[in-house]
């Protein structure tokens, strides 16, 4: 599997992502062709080798002609320019999660619906050149997954469409909540909201670089001068001895619970599961006072901690929820329709290297067949899975 890493000591934005990944060996005039099967005219992608202090990088600027372009367009518009474009699939598809991302943020600060959402800056031309031109690039080179090191989002205030703002915008800080920051003392807007939205939205994890083969690094320059270096490293090459799925970032989250009726347990965890929790399960505890009680555990993806933080407040008696974030593996799955002796059930296959591990056919369905049939649950199961091996070897 082939990856790419970005570094960020100085932030991250959409200019400095296009730039490491021309440094790093995509084709100017590649990506170029690429972006023009945007239906967008008067724009031209450039690329010329800047010194950031004593290092060189490589800057990208989307020129755009003295012509009136709409700046202020909504995610409607956006996703209706990537439906009409030429673009591959897998391009289209994370483009039009960036923007959709970028429409739930601003919806969430100001407090309306992502239909209602008129960009600004993230409206312009050159913003949608970056967002596509990055998902674009990153094809190019052929990066099948990407991680993203800690990220300094800057600080002080700044002049935005709405008035002085403090730093990082309260759009950008939607992307980056669940994603590692540091401070580097540095009073600036360091991370912009494209450079947030695309970084988070494609990261695999965030952190440590994973252990990987480096066969190119790329330099992309930033427009700002910095008492740093402004410049973000993007490090491509293969996976070293990971066969499995890349490493991810999740949070786990837990309550304590001994004053509940057992009765609002099950509408509980299918609250949690329908608001995007990832698995929840319970834990058998003895508390202060010898009283019984449960530890609810539940794993999720770290921007979903304040939502599933709300349910658990609405429909439990806990009056605290506390959570971290964890690295963690997991073997590639997908979900097939197999045949069977009782009809097409649905299985789920895990695979390690490209090698299928298991396959599991869901238990509603087998449950649902046996009880139409007169079976017994686990005759219909053991035959089921015998098939499902067939059918996948």
């Amino acid at each position: 599997m082939k990856l790419a890493y970005y570094d960020c000591p100085s932030g991250a934005s959409g200019d400095m992502i296009l730039g490491a990944l021309v440094d790093a060996g995509c084709p100017l005039d590649v990506l170029r062709a690429e972006l023009a099967k945007l239906p967008l005219e008067g724009f031209r992608l450039t690329a010329r080798e800047v010194k950031k202090g004593s290092f060189r990088a490589t800057k990208v600027d989307v020129e755009v002609d003295a012509v009136p372009h709409p700046r202020h367009r909504g995610l409607a518009e956006i996703l209706g320019l990537l439906e009409r474009s030429q673009l591959p699939d897998p391009v289209r598809v994370d483009a039009t999660r960036i923007f959709t991302r970028l429409a739930e943020a601003e919806a969430k600060v100001h407090g309306t619906s992502t239909s209602d959402v008129r960009f600004h800056d993230v409206g312009a031309v050159d913003a949608i050149v970056d967002v596509t031109g990055a998902v674009a690039g990153l094809r190019l080179l052929g990066v099948e997954a990407i991680h993203v090191s800690a990220l300094p989002p800057g600080g002080g205030m700044t002049e935005g469409p709405h008035g002085r703002i403090p730093i990082p915008a309260p759009g950008t800080l939607e992307h980056l909540r669940g994603f590692p920051l540091f401070d580097n003392g540095i009073k600036a807007e360091l991370v912009t909201p494209t450079g947030a939205a695309i970084l988070t939205t494609l990261a695999a994890s965030a952190g440590q670089m994973p252990p990987m083969t480096v066969g190119a690094v790329g330099y992309g320059a930033g427009s700002m001068e910095l008492p740093i270096p402004n410049l973000l490293r993007c490090f491509v090459g293969d996976a070293a001895g990971l066969p499995m799925g890349p490493v991810e970032t999740i949070a786990q989250m837990e309550t304590t619970i001994d004053d509940m009726s057992p009765q609002l347990y099950e509408p509980l965890v299918d609250r949690l599961l329908e608001g995007g929790a990832l698995d929840v399960f319970f834990t058998p505890v003895v508390m202060k006072r010898s009283r019984p009680g449960v530890v609810l555990t539940l794993l999720s993806a770290p921007e979903q901690v304040g939502d599933l933080s709300t349910i658990l407040f609405q429909e439990s008696t806990t009056i605290g929820v506390r959570w971290t974030q964890y690295q963690r593996r997991r073997l590639d799955r997908e979900l097939v329709v197999l045949p069977t002796a009782y009809g097409p059930i649905t299985f789920k296959v895990s695979r390690l290297g490209g090698h299928t591990l298991t396959a599991t056919p869901e238990f509603e369905e087998v449950r649902r067949i046996a009880r139409e049939k007169g079976l017994a649950v686990r005759e219909v199961l053991d035959q089921a899975r015998a098939d499902g091996r067939r059918a996948l070897s």
